[in-house]
């Protein structure tokens, strides 16, 4: 009963909620990062969602076309500002705030067995995992091959921290969850 009405509810809730009230930072991002690129500042890009649909997921765009980031972009990047147009995504129904995070294809489409069923949940905007590898970025840029460290260490791991997720979701959990993503700029 969660799963199916209370969770898809608060979401759509809580994201209309976040939107009203975060509008005016978000469109102050918007503005200065449409000074900073000269383009329109939102990165658009297909991942994986529910049931291995693919869907366009919006982000600021934190780094520029000549590959390059200042420290206003690595600041959003580093606390996570650049996923608030998400928020657009939740409200569309295409993703949930708390969930595992949705990827490109190639990672969680290709998924097989037990495995397949993280499939079942909405891409989240923050999730279980998440919190683990909440600086992810910082441990593939040590790595000699990040793709590979990515592929055999971090992914897996990752399922199976999604897979506890989805065999305990709760509207505590996913309250528990939320708090800690808050938090956890605060402790990093």
């Amino acid at each position: 009963m969660y799963l199916k009405f209370i969770k898809p509810f608060l979401d759509f809730i809580l994201s209309f909620i976040g939107l009203f009230f975060l509008s005016p930072i978000i469109i102050l991002i918007w503005f200065l990062l449409l000074f900073i690129h000269k383009s329109n500042p939102i990165f658009f890009q297909k991942r994986v969602g529910q049931y291995g649909h693919l869907f366009t997921v919006f982000k600021f765009k934190t780094i520029k076309e000549n590959g390059e980031s200042n420290s206003f972009l690595k600041l959003l990047r580093k606390t996570k500002i650049d996923e608030l147009p998400q928020l657009i995504n939740i409200l569309k129904g295409e993703m949930s705030l708390v969930g595992p995070r949705p990827d490109i294809p190639g990672y969680y489409d290709l998924l097989e067995g037990e495995d397949r069923k993280l499939l079942n949940l909405k891409p989240g905007l923050t999730g279980y995992a998440s919190l683990k590898f909440s600086n992810e970025e910082k441990l593939l840029n040590l790595q000699d091959e990040p793709l590979r460290y990515n592929d055999e260490v971090i992914f897996p791991e990752k399922i199976k921290l999604n897979l506890y997720y989805y065999r305990n979701v709760s509207l505590l959990f996913d309250f528990k969850i939320l708090l800690k993503t808050i938090l956890l700029p605060v402790y990093r």
